[in-house]
């Protein structure tokens, strides 16, 4: 049977439905385009492009919406805001006293997706170091903006995890092995100061800024800190003793100054009796003045002899007392 000859009828309407199927298309794809063409950048982050073509660019995004190319790029951002790390370390001190660091790193990287914060820790078991050194240190470490594209080609997303922890670990055995138990407390300061110099130029090769290195725990073991309490207390004895040695020596000198006083005094005495009867008449006088208000004073009332008392003030006189004499 010869098909050449059979005419097809035309569907009514055939070419207005193809003309909606790709305009649906159409709008489809630029729909997705649009929705994909533009990413944001929260504050205190940065954001790189990676090019499916070209690979990473070199250029830093700030904060912001931005345009893409779907599909072909994929935006790569980071937090380049300051955060804590600590880190756990053991080393020896110069005076071979086992110290070891408890320093809880936090690294909180920024996640592509989510922008969660992600947490490492170390743990060292302490059971076989009876006598160590406990020192807590906080270090403030973000990544160089600028420099966003080569931390991305070089160590990854997680770079606080590929870098802080071995370069800490190295300083703070380079630095404590310098000073002994004693020192790493009366020399805090300049511990710290070392290790934020040294820290600082090996997290700038990696393009890691530092903005702060502080000591903040520092708790020595049982023998050690016996050994601190025992020195105290000697010294506090030591100061004790001398206390009391110079106590005596004022008490002794209080004593001879005393006695030489009421030498003074009685030779004083003498020579003004000597030199006029009259003395030992005033003298009667004010203990019987002091006599008279003590008894006035009392609630009690008092009968007593004047003779005795040194009352009898009418027969008081000179000539008595000089005859006395």
């Amino acid at each position: 049977m010869n098909f050449n000859n059979v005419k097809v009828p035309k569907v009514p309407g055939g070419g207005a439905a193809s003309a909606l199927i790709k305009l649906g298309i159409v709008g489809g794809l630029g729909l997705y385009g649009a929705m994909n063409s533009l990413y944001n950048v929260e504050g205190g982050h940065r954001a790189i492009v990676f090019n499916r073509i070209v690979g990473v660019k070199d250029k830093v995004y700030p904060e912001g919406t931005h345009l893409m190319v779907p599909w072909f790029e994929r935006p790569v951002i980071y937090d380049v805001r300051a955060r804590p790390h600590l880190v756990e370390s053991t080393s020896g001190s110069r005076d071979l006293q086992m110290t070891v660091y408890l320093v809880v790193l936090r690294c909180a990287d920024t996640a592509i997706d989510t922008g969660s914060l992600a947490t490492y820790s170390m743990r060292l078991n302490l059971a076989f170091l009876p006598g160590y050194v406990k020192i807590g240190l906080r270090v403030l470490t973000r990544p160089v903006p600028d420099q966003l594209p080569t931390i991305y080609r070089t160590l990854g997303e997680n770079y606080n995890e590929r870098v802080l922890p071995s370069i800490i670990h190295e300083t703070l055995k380079a630095v404590v092995a310098q000073y002994n138990a004693s020192q790493l407390i009366t020399q805090r300061e300049s511990v710290s100061r070392e290790i934020r110099k040294i820290l600082t130029e090996r997290a700038a090769n990696f393009n890691i800024a530092l903005d702060d290195v502080s000591i903040t725990s520092l708790t020595f073991g049982r023998e050690f800190t016996a050994a601190i309490e025992a020195k105290q207390v000697a010294a506090q004895e030591a100061e004790r003793a001398k206390f009391v040695v110079e106590k005596a020596e004022q008490d002794k000198r209080s004593a001879i100054i005393r006695a030489q006083g009421e030498a003074k005094s009685a030779q004083l005495i003498g020579q003004a009796i000597a030199n006029n009867p009259a003395f030992i008449t005033l003298r009667k006088i004010e203990a019987s003045r002091e006599i008279a208000q003590t008894i006035a004073n009392s609630a009690n009332r008092v009968f007593l002899n004047s003779n005795d008392l040194l009352l009898n003030l009418q027969e008081m006189t000179l000539e008595s007392a000089s005859g006395g004499k």
